[in-house]
C-alpha cells in the first residue's frame, strides 16, 4: 500500500524557453479546440434523439409526502434525475455517488435560472435516506422510489438473484456489476398537457462530465493520477472521512457499502 502523493511521481519534465512552451502549448490547443467542437456536435445530437412517453404513473416518498414523477418538475419544463446508489438498508450511500454529489448544490439555482430541476433519486427509504443527507450536510431535493419500479425501468437497480447470475442489463448491454444499485441521470420533459418524457439517460463513465474535481485534476501535472488502480476510484473517500497521508491499496476493488445491521455487528463506527 502506499499514500496517493507517492503513488505516481513526474518524471524529469522538458523544460524548454517560454518561446518553445508557447508553441507546444498552441499545438494542443488546436486539439482542445476540435475536442470542444465535437462535444458540442454530440451534444446538438444527443438533443436529437427521439423521446418516448412515461406511460407509468411513478409515485416518491419526498420530505412533504407522496409526490409523482410530474411533481418532480417543480413548475419547469426539464427534469434531471441523478440515480444516487443508496440501496434500503446500506449504512451508507456510495462513495463515488457522493464524491458526485457533492457538486450538486451549486448547480441548483443556476440550472433552475434555466428551466430545470435537479433532483436525487434511491431506492432507500426516506428515513435512510434523510440520516446520510444530514450527515453529508447537502441540500438538493432527494427522494426515496423505494415503493415504486423507478429504479428497475431505468436500470439502476439489480435483485439479488441477477447479480449473483455474474450479469446484469446496465448502460444498455450485458455486463458485470459489483452493486445492487448503479449509477445513472435520467432526463425528463414535461409538456403543455403535463405529458412527460424521458429524453437521454446515461450511465457509468458517461457521468465523468459531472464531477467538477475530475475536470480540474484532468488540468492538473499529475491529472487524476489513477493509473495501477484495480478500481480507479477506490481513492476516493465520503468528503468527511479524507484524513492527511491517507493509504490507498491499488489492489482495491469497488464494494457495496455494507448494510446497517453489518455495520453494527461488525463494529465499525466509521
Amino acid at each position: 500500500m502506499e499514500s496517493t502523493a507517492e503513488k505516481k511521481r513526474i518524471d524529469q519534465p522538458n523544460v524548454v524557453s517560454h518561446a518553445e512552451w508557447i508553441a507546444a502549448r498552441t499545438e494542443l490547443l488546436n486539439k482542445e479546440k476540435e475536442f470542444t467542437r465535437l462535444r458540442d456536435e454530440i451534444s446538438r445530437q444527443r438533443r436529437e434523439l427521439p423521446w418516448e412517453r412515461v406511460k407509468k404513473d411513478y409515485v416518491f416518498e419526498g420530505p412533504t409526502g407522496k409526490e409523482t414523477l410530474g411533481d418532480l418538475f417543480g413548475g419547469k419544463s426539464q427534469l434531471m434525475i441523478y440515480h444516487f446508489m443508496l440501496g434500503p438498508g446500506w449504512a451508507e450511500g456510495c462513495q463515488s455517488c457522493s464524491f458526485l454529489a457533492d457538486h450538486f448544490d451549486g448547480s441548483v439555482a443556476h440550472l433552475a435560472a434555466r428551466d430545470t430541476r435537479l433532483v436525487v433519486v434511491s431506492r432507500a427509504p426516506l428515513a435512510e435516506i434523510g440520516r446520510f443527507k444530514m450527515r453529508m450536510g447537502w441540500r438538493f431535493k432527494w427522494v426515496s422510489s423505494f415503493e415504486s419500479d423507478f429504479n428497475r425501468d431505468y436500470n439502476v437497480s439489480f435483485t439479488k438473484e441477477e447479480t449473483a447470475k455474474g450479469q446484469v442489463y446496465y448502460n444498455y448491454a450485458m455486463q458485470q456489476f459489483p452493486s445492487e444499485e448503479g449509477p445513472g441521470a435520467s432526463a425528463f420533459y414535461k409538456d403543455a398537457d403535463s405529458n412527460i418524457f424521458h429524453t437521454y439517460s446515461t450511465y457509468g463513465r458517461g457521468l465523468d462530465i459531472l464531477v467538477g474535481s475530475y475536470n480540474w485534476l484532468d488540468m492538473a501535472p499529475k491529472g487524476r493520477d489513477e493509473d495501477g488502480l484495480a478500481f480507479s476510484m477506490s481513492w476516493v473517500r465520503h468528503h468527511d472521512k479524507y484524513v492527511d497521508g491517507q493509504l490507498v491499496d491499488p489492489t482495491q476493488i469497488y464494494t457495496q457499502p455494507k448494510s446497517t445491521d453489518e455495520k453494527c455487528c461488525s463494529g465499525e463506527n466509521d
